[in-house]
């Protein structure tokens, strides 16, 4: 196949990650409703994390060291085993990419319009721990032998979605700016398979071929759960009631979702390249 026939399908993934995040920034910090329903996740996440509160304070005090270090540590060996520099320095520059789109994003490019809903916040989208958490991910799925990137995609999604549920619970971000940060890991993911669809790398064991089901169908109920609650929520502000644990769950269910989406449809594109 043609290098730009075989880039093509990662370039429908960026376009559709970019085309996502503007949906998210669009409705969750530029309308008044989208705020109302992310903050009452956010309240919900205060009054309902019970212990969870131990583990997210810890687990994020430990985060930034432990994703670099160990994911550092499992991309060079994986790398002096299989001699893929090329892919680890796409890998790498994929990484960096997202961090600083993400701290470019949320510090110069974005703004969190004020609309009564909280007291003068500044923009928190996208989540700079979840982006660190996702891109170190993925630099190890990028440069692991094929036949191990549907187990690699499973523990980074999880690893991912941990840290942007944590930050929920301690109270630093909403569940949007979670969100939209694994979307720009998304995006850049997709730039490094443009890339790598580009060059005549030598040929790699063959993948396996898995499509992860089970990620797709937690993901298709995770989401429907999220759906529902951000049904509930939105009725329940016009009404002036309030269901703060049912937001607090569509927020957790929405990144669960989006975590385990992506690492489905990642571990798909990249089957393509072997």
């Amino acid at each position: 196949m043609r290098p730009g026939l075989r880039a093509l399908p990662f370039l429908w993934g960026a376009l559709a990650a970019a085309a996502a995040f503007a949906v998210v920034y669009l409705v969750f910090v530029q309308s008044y409703m989208g705020q109302v329903i992310d903050e009452k996740a956010f309240a919900g996440a205060d009054a309902w994390k019970g212990g969870l509160i131990d583990f997210a304070h810890t687990f994020l005090n430990a985060l930034p060291i432990a994703a670099v270090v160990i994911g550092a540590v499992l991309a060079i060996i994986i790398v002096l085993v299989r001699r893929n520099w090329l892919v680890f320095a796409i890998a790498v520059g994929a990484a960096i990419a997202a961090n600083v789109s993400t701290q470019l994003l949320k510090y110069t490019v974005l703004s969190r319009p004020s609309k009564g809903v909280d007291v003068g916040l500044s923009n928190s989208l996208p989540s700079g721990h979840t982006a660190v958490a996702a891109s170190a991910a993925l630099v190890v799925f990028l440069v692991v032998s094929p036949r191990f990137r549907p187990l690699t995609a499973v523990i980074g999604s999880v690893f991912a979605i941990a840290a942007g549920a944590s930050t929920l619970v301690e109270q630093w971000h909403r569940p949007s700016d979670v969100v939209a940060a694994m979307l720009v890991v998304a995006f850049w993911g997709c730039i490094a398979g443009m890339l790598l669809a580009s060059l005549r790398l030598p040929p790699a064991q063959p993948p396996v071929r898995s499509r992860l089901w089970p990620l797709v169908w937690a993901a298709a109920v995770c989401a429907i759960g999220s759906i529902a609650a951000l049904a509930v929520t939105f009725f329940s502000a016009k009404t002036g009631s309030s269901h703060l644990f049912i937001a607090y769950a569509g927020g957790v269910a929405a990144i669960v979702a989006t975590g385990f989406a992506l690492a489905a449809g990642g571990n798909r594109l990249y089957r393509a390249l072997g």
